[in-house]
């Protein structure tokens, strides 16, 4: 039997890497003649920068730039790739999940200031192009925190200039876009996540702001906050962004880097998995197994399982999911995205924080356990 195990991140517990450690582990004390290859994953989101580098080498760099509330600082990693002139951003190291205790508060003020700083930095740096991962972040800027960075400034009624975070878009009235010049950096790439818009029922307020901390009340002013943010953003520009699949990730991130930075925007498990030849591998494997934290109606707007799975019903292969929590109908979620299998390690009775803090063995003893392999 030859498996090809290919896990993402399970956010907050375990890394695509000690999930295909664990994972394989356990697979060769059940069938200790399969052959078993570890794949790990990304999919724009938590694990994208060491997943890349791992695939293609490069070198890991550190730099402390603004966190998620202004004025607080945070250590931020980037990967700087083997041929000297391609880098690449994980927007989790500097505005990630992990890095705070979500509340209304901090999804009213953060800012996506720091991915800014880190795109100075690495201009600095000479480099040609950037790749910029855009999940598991807690901002809902729309980006603007970004732009800032990069020398654009955003004004009121009065001519004041807003203060950062979500909420003050509200009263945007006009943009200056004298913005620093990145004289050489040729191409900016966003690898979502996720392929919602910046607004609308399926859109970064509506789909992500309650994990981020917010409260029923405040959904309502942080949506009219990005819809202001966008009307005078394209006003300027003369173009739509608003639109475009993606543009919604990372609290409209995306977005604010399509419309201030020129960047393009592709899907992040696709990036990956082309970065990591998996067609190829995937054609001579019998059946893969993958993982994540949560499986719920958010991926399959394009996260790592459902790319995945995309790809191994293109050559037939089987497809056996093991994830934190199941999250809405399981049998439906499971016909949707085509898996022979999809097992939570986790007991229903136990806490959030206590299967987070053992998800090693559960997700050890799910495997051993599962009758489906």
């Amino acid at each position: 039997m030859n498996i090809l195990i290919a896990p993402n991140a399970m956010k907050g517990s375990l890394t695509a890497v000690q999930c295909a450690s664990i994972i394989r582990n356990s697979l060769l004390k059940k069938y200790p003649d399969a052959q078993c290859t570890p794949l790990p994953v990304a999919d724009g989101g938590n694990g994208t920068l060491e997943c890349l580098l791992q695939a293609l080498g490069g070198t890991m760099v550190e730099k402390e730039v603004t966190g998620i509330l202004p004025g607080e600082k945070t250590l931020a990693r980037f990967g700087i790739l083997p041929d000297g002139t391609t880098a690449v951003i994980e927007s989790a190291e500097v505005i990630g999940m992990h890095k705070l205790n979500p509340s209304p508060m901090t999804i009213a003020n953060g800012t996506t200031f720091g991915i800014g700083e880190l795109i100075l930095e690495i201009a600095r740096r000479n480099c040609k192009k950037i790749l910029i991962g855009l999940g598991g972040t807690a901002t809902n800027d729309g980006g603007s925190g970004a732009a800032r960075a990069l020398g654009i400034s955003f004004f009121d009624s009065h001519k004041n200039e807003l203060s950062a975070g979500a909420i003050p878009l509200l009263r945007l009235h006009n943009i200056s876009t004298s913005a620093q010049p990145l004289p050489s950096v040729q191409e900016i790439v966003l690898l979502s996540d996720v392929n919602n818009i910046l607004l609308g029922p399926e859109g970064a307020t509506f789909t992500f702001a309650r994990q981020k901390g917010a409260d029923e009340e405040q959904l309502p002013y942080l949506e009219a906050a990005l819809k202001n943010f966008a009307e005078i953003t394209e006003s300027v520009f003369k173009k739509e962004y608003r639109n475009i699949p993606g543009s919604g990730a990372a609290g409209g991130l995306g977005f604010g880097l399509l419309a201030f930075c020129n960047a393009r925007i592709t899907g992040g498990i696709d990036f990956v998995l082309d970065a990591l030849s998996f067609d190829e591998k995937i054609q001579r494997c019998n059946v893969i197994l993958t993982a994540e934290g949560t499986l719920d109606e958010q991926t399959l707007y394009g996260k790592g399982i459902a790319g995945i799975c995309a790809r191994a019903e293109k050559y037939h292969k089987p497809v056996h999911a093991f994830v934190g929590k199941i999250s809405g109908d399981k049998e439906k979620l499971k016909e949707r995205l085509h898996l022979a299998s999809l097992t939570q390690i986790s007991p229903d009775t136990i806490s959030t924080e206590e299967a987070m803090h053992n998800a090693d063995w559960l997700l050890a003893d799910a495997v051993y356990e599962s009758p489906y392999i």
